[in-house]
């Protein structure tokens, strides 16, 4: 408010409440302590300061004061009056400021889950994003951290996070946040050192949580388009039990790619692996020792050692599977086709989810 501007501007009253409780002893009645408050509060609106706002209520006591010495004056009654009345100024001041907090957090978390879910108009949004240090007609790429435990905004884990990144790279317009629990980092897509260093933070303050990286997408939808790679990475990592700490979107598109016939690929699992219903145990055992075949670079003896086998046994078991679907895994082309079959049921969750 324009006519709120000195320090002065907010002890209205408070000259003759001392003097009158200096001379009565009385105490400050509920109107006035409200007053206090509420000037409390148009200050702290007006950007000033507590501290000084204390000092001008102490400066304007003592010139009270000396107004109002006499024989009947009281220093007790006027100390009283004075604490009662600084006492209620503050708590108006705290209150706004609380109030602006609250108000200023909302605000954010509304941009964010807006950003991050492209519910809001673009155009609006990039308005939005300024104030909160991003430039939507740039490229943004955004890394997603996840922990065993959901994080919060207030999360020491984040403020951890935020520190060291900050701390290194200062102010590169990049937003740090949380959303569903998650660790959520928003930089220009130009600058991959900054991401690189978030997952690495991220990854040990969160005591080895996965971080998944989504690629570079200009304007305000491709902040959301960068997000939802990071998801589907991390999703993948789960599916796939990849074990890397931080994984990059870019270098998991083959599997999108995979599964975006979703039909074909099920009738694929099922003609490739299905016949592996029939072994004893059921197909899960046989399924594995694919799995980690083909992760070993079939590499026989790496394989069995992986699973705790024999090559001997881990000889039978690929035998056992070519018996049973007519593929050889030591062939070339019926590799391929078994492999991309192993994938797809990881994907799938096959056996698990009948297809």
């Amino acid at each position: 408010m324009t006519q709120w501007e000195t320090d002065d501007d907010y002890l209205d009253g408070y000259a003759g409440i001392i003097k009158e409780a200096a001379a009565t002893g009385r105490r400050l009645n509920r109107d006035e302590i409200e007053s206090r408050r509420v000037l409390g509060e148009r200050a702290a609106e007006a950007g000033l300061s507590l501290r000084s706002l204390v000092g001008a209520h102490l400066a304007a006591t003592r010139a009270a004061w000396s107004e109002a010495v006499g024989a009947t004056a009281s220093a007790d009654s006027a100390l009283a009056a004075v604490e009662q009345a600084v006492d209620a100024f503050a708590e108006g001041h705290e209150r706004a400021q609380r109030y602006a907090v609250r108000k200023e957090e909302a605000a954010r978390r509304e941009f964010i889950d807006d950003l991050l879910y492209g519910r809001s108009d673009l155009g609006r949004l990039a308005e939005r994003a300024e104030r909160f240090g991003l430039l939507l007609s740039h490229a943004h790429a955004v890394a997603v951290a996840q922990g065993s435990d959901a994080y919060a905004e207030a999360d020491p884990v984040l403020r951890t996070v935020e520190r060291a990144v900050t701390g290194r790279f200062g102010d590169r317009r990049i937003l740090l946040t949380t959303k569903d629990g998650r660790l959520i980092c928003v930089a220009p897509g130009n600058q991959n050192d900054v991401l690189t260093y978030f997952a690495e933070q991220a990854h040990a303050a969160t005591r080895g949580g996965p971080v998944a990286i989504g690629r570079p997408h200009p304007g305000a939808g491709g902040v959301v388009h960068s997000y939802e790679e990071a998801l589907n990475a991390l999703d993948l990592a789960r599916r796939m039990n990849l074990d890397e700490p931080v994984l990059h979107a870019a270098d998991l598109l083959v599997y999108p790619v995979l599964t975006r016939d979703r039909q074909a690929m099920a009738d694929l699992v099922r003609t490739a692996l299905g016949p592996l219903r029939r072994a004893r145990g059921g197909p899960e055992p046989l399924l594995e020792t694919l799995t980690v075949y083909f992760d070993s670079g079939c590499v026989a003896a790496e394989a069995a050692r992986r699973l705790s086998l024999s090559v001997r046994a881990l000889t039978y078991r690929l035998a056992r599977i070519y018996e049973l679907t007519g593929s050889d895994p030591a062939d070339a082309v019926q590799r391929y086709t078994l492999q991309t079959a192993v994938i797809g049921a990881r994907l799938l969750d096959w056996p698990a989810k009948d297809l």
